[in-house]
């Protein structure tokens, strides 16, 4: 079970050791800022906030995990820079078939010997925590492959702090450093941090429709 919540989040498998071992688990650099732009009443562009971003989901069945959602799209933006934020209303796990989501995901390190998840987690209650805070994001998690997930989308991916391992079926891996780039095309996938040190991601996502 242990192993399953570990490598659901992109943590390493982890030992069968009885103590619990303190781990890093987030990042000392500041909460990102988002600048958001619109336009005045005269069509002028404005600044329309530049703030801490505004949505911040923290997992805490795995401390570290952590979500700053930045921005999403429904359809095809009207472009009149009126808009409300959409951040206000919430988030959603993927967008819709012509909709984008724009996201932050700082992973956790890898797990020293001994980590353990906090006291009464599972993998389902984990997944469940996940799907509370982020709509439906857990039941995109394969149950027989922990980790694993899927997502009707094509997500575009950076790594911006760090260094991730990507996995595909059949055990295929990338080693990713920071700059590199994935484009994800609806595929099955996991993601594992091989640091001691936490990964920060950005990813677009971009709503499609199941072949």
């Amino acid at each position: 079970m242990l192993q399953a919540l570990s490598a659901m989040v992109g943590g390493s498998a982890l030992a069968a050791a009885s103590s619990s071992v303190e781990a890093k688990d987030s990042s000392e650099l500041p909460p990102p800022k988002r600048a958001l732009t619109g336009r005045d009443a005269a069509g002028k562009s404005v600044f329309k906030s530049f703030d801490v971003t505004s949505k911040v989901v923290e997992i805490d069945s795995n401390p570290g995990l952590t979500f700053y959602e930045l921005y999403m799209t429904e359809g095809v933006p009207q472009l009149t820079g009126l808009e409300p934020d959409p951040m206000l209303k919430g988030t959603v796990a993927f967008p819709g078939p012509g909709g984008t989501m724009f996201r932050l995901i700082s992973y956790p390190p890898k797990r020293p010997e001994g980590w353990k998840p906090p006291a009464g987690v599972t993998f389902k209650s984990a997944l469940e925590e996940m799907s509370e805070k982020v709509p439906r994001m857990g039941e995109h998690f394969d149950l027989s492959a922990p980790g694993m997930h899927t997502s009707d989308t094509i997500d575009y991916g950076v790594v911006v702090r760090g260094e991730m391992t990507l996995e595909l079926d059949d055990g295929q891996t990338v080693h990713l450093r920071q700059g590199d780039c994935i484009v994800q095309n609806g595929t099955r996938h996991r993601w594992r941090n091989p640091l001691p040190e936490p990964c920060l991601m950005a990813f677009i996502s971009v709503g499609g429709k199941r072949g």
